[in-house]
């Protein structure tokens, strides 16, 4: 195994060379990137002379943990992949880290980051996690990385949900690849918290084997350009939103007809008469629509009756254009007892009552003789039928 020490690195650093008229010191300090890759190194010496530093790549070797880097103020780039990681740590003084590789590391839990506000990637992928396990992410990194985070990539991590995700408002690209990604409907209430989204990669999850998958990805985030590594097509895209736009507008359309729909409160709404601009009072429903608790259920009245309801409202207009009885009764209250006549009369035809009235009139005068001005007969004295009093029978009613 092999430690890194100040020596080691003015022996063999290749982006930098040492000059011929220069110290160690100077050198160290004049030094921006390190590449010490695929080394073997498991330790780390103390490194404080290299103050200038802003690339450091560490990656292929066994590192069991993150170094002391706190000298290092202007380090932006930081390579540790597929090391012996198993936590991250002593990142809060890197005030100018801007991306962090940690892929291929034992790391269990995302924290650390209280404190990086210039963070925009961070690679996580294909932690070596216990069996069973999956990652975690601690809520107070997430917020802080919320304000900056543009790039994440945890792929392979065993996540079955990414709903804590959401906070990551600033994120472009977001790769998912190779995890247990099921739930459609969650990923897309997830995206719809990041607007600038571009670049989506959910490959090697249960969900992209589902039936038109990629169409439904897309239209989750209108910004969408890359999926699963795959470019979006422009013509697609468009085609797709429309679609959605008319499914949404139909869905809406829905909602508003089953808002508008009466429901039955104690009674049913009033019908409206055709023409009149009136309203009939409203009707109970059948004693069979009351629940168990005593309430209502919503029903619909004659729900068998086609075109039920214009016969109805044609039914109730002809109704009105016809005079009212029981009004033309209450007038005529007023009417001496002598010149109403026996209901059975009413019930006959106009016609049926002028016979009645002549053949009486016939039969009368094959037996007793016309009235005189004092209305008896000449032959008989009697008062004629067709008189009463000072009265005489209307020929309105006989008629």
């Amino acid at each position: 195994m092999v430690k890194l020490t100040l020596d080691l690195i003015a022996r063999t650093s290749s982006s930098t060379r040492k000059k011929r008229e220069e110290n160690l010191q100077q050198y160290l300090k004049r030094l921006t990137h390190l590449s010490f890759a695929e080394k073997n190194i498991d330790e780390i010496d103390d490194l404080s002379q290299c103050r200038n530093l802003s690339v450091l790549y560490l990656y292929d070797n066994s590192i069991p943990q993150i170094p002391n880097l706190g000298f290092a103020a202007n380090l932006t780039h930081l390579y540790l992949q597929n090391n012996q990681i198993g936590q991250i740590e002593r990142l809060s003084p890197l005030q100018k880290l801007s991306k962090l590789y940690l892929g291929g590391n034992c790391i269990t839990v995302l924290e650390g980051f209280e404190k990086l506000e210039q963070l925009k990637e961070l690679h996580m992928e294909h932690q070596r996690l216990p069996r069973g396990e999956k990652l975690l992410f601690d809520p107070r990194s997430l917020a802080s990385l919320s304000v900056c985070l543009q790039v994440l990539n945890v792929s392979g991590n065993n996540l079955d949900e990414i709903t804590d995700l959401r906070l990551l408002q600033k994120l472009t690209q977001f790769i998912c690849s190779d995890n247990k990604l099921r739930d459609l409907k969650t990923v897309a209430n997830v995206i719809a918290w990041w607007p600038y989204l571009w670049r989506l990669d959910l490959s090697g999850n249960p969900l992209s084997h589902r039936a038109k998958y990629r169409d439904r990805v897309i239209v989750m985030n209108e910004k969408l350009v890359v999926l699963d590594g795959k470019e979006i097509n422009q013509t697609e895209k468009m085609f797709l939103m429309s679609w959605k736009e008319a499914k949404e507008a139909k869905r809406k359309q829905r909602e508003e007809a089953e808002q508008m729909r009466p429901e039955l409160d104690g009674f049913a709404p009033p019908l409206p008469i055709a023409g009149t601009g009136r309203e009939l009072p409203p009707v109970m429903p059948p004693k069979s629509s009351k629940s168990k608790q005593g309430g209502l259920k919503n029903i619909y009245i004659m729900p068998s009756m086609v075109g039920g309801k214009k016969r109805f409202e044609a039914v109730l207009a002809k109704s009105q254009s016809l005079p009212n009885s029981a009004s033309k009764l209450k007038a005529d209250r007023t009417v001496p007892v002598r010149q109403i006549v026996a209901p059975g009369v009413l019930k006959k035809s106009h016609s049926d009552l002028e016979r009645s009235a002549r053949a009486m009139m016939m039969h009368e005068s094959r037996h007793t003789s016309y009235p005189d001005a004092s209305g008896f007969g000449a032959a008989s004295g009697k008062m004629h039928p067709m008189m009463n009093g000072n009265h005489i029978v209307p020929s309105s009613i006989l008629l």
